[in-house]
């Protein structure tokens, strides 16, 4: 199989979010023409609230916000409210689940967590789950959030993964909804690790996971371990 790389550094939630909707229908149109699609991007600084949220969720103020260049914005996935900003790898897989193979939105999500789980091994961090809340852990602080939704068996929305992150951001908002626990980025832990270095393991990850054989950029193809 292969997987489509969408790689965009640096990008407002609410342009990457009608990218994700023109794929996804692309993709629901095309039928299997077209090739499942991972979109990696770095947004800039926003609190989003899941189906589930509540604005209770948010914490800071409209000034507060404002002057920290934070905004809100609803959205159709699952889950509560979550942060997304600059030293964060979100990952949007537009991905087609197969209904032989009983790959409902539970699987889904373990295989979402396997995916972080191997890229944090891969810097020697141990990343566990947790038995009632998705994402991905290190102790009791999460480092990796996930959120996603499913139509006609395409999915989108998908994963946050904490590298050089502003935790002080999550001081605005009661992360997925869940109390008394922390938030965490892999530089609190590995203080040089970049971006750069996490994103091609991660990659590799999802391709290992998926059992995706090649991963296509533009005109470049990705080796995936």
């Amino acid at each position: 199989m292969k997987l489509e790389l969408v790689d965009i550094p640096h990008i407002e939630y609410v342009s990457a979010y009608q990218m994700q909707q023109r794929l996804l229908e692309a993709r629901i149109a095309a039928a299997d023409a077209l090739p499942d699609r991972l979109m990696l991007v770095e947004h800039e600084p926003v609190y989003t609230l899941g189906k589930y949220a509540s604005e209770s969720d948010v914490l800071f103020s409209v000034q507060t916000r404002k002057a920290k260049g934070i905004t809100v914005v609803q959205t159709d996935r699952g889950g509560q409210v979550t942060y997304h900003g600059p030293g964060q790898i979100t990952g949007y897989p537009i991905i087609r689940l197969s209904t032989k193979k009983a790959q409902g939105v539970a699987w889904y999500v373990d295989r979402l967590e396997e995916v972080l789980i191997e890229t944090l091994a891969h810097f020697e961090l141990s990343g566990g789950r947790d038995a009632v809340n998705p994402g991905v852990w290190i102790g009791k602080d999460k480092v990796a959030a996930i959120g996603v939704r499913v139509r006609r068996q395409i999915t989108m929305h998908g994963f946050a993964l904490n590298v050089r992150t502003n935790l002080s951001h999550y001081d605005g908002i009661i992360p997925c909804g869940i109390k008394g626990r922390g938030v965490t980025s892999m530089h609190s832990y590995l203080p040089g690790i970049q971006i750069e270095d996490v994103k091609p393991v991660l990659i590799g990850a999802f391709c290992n996971v998926f059992g995706y054989h090649e991963c296509v950029a533009s005109k470049e193809v990705l080796a995936c371990a």
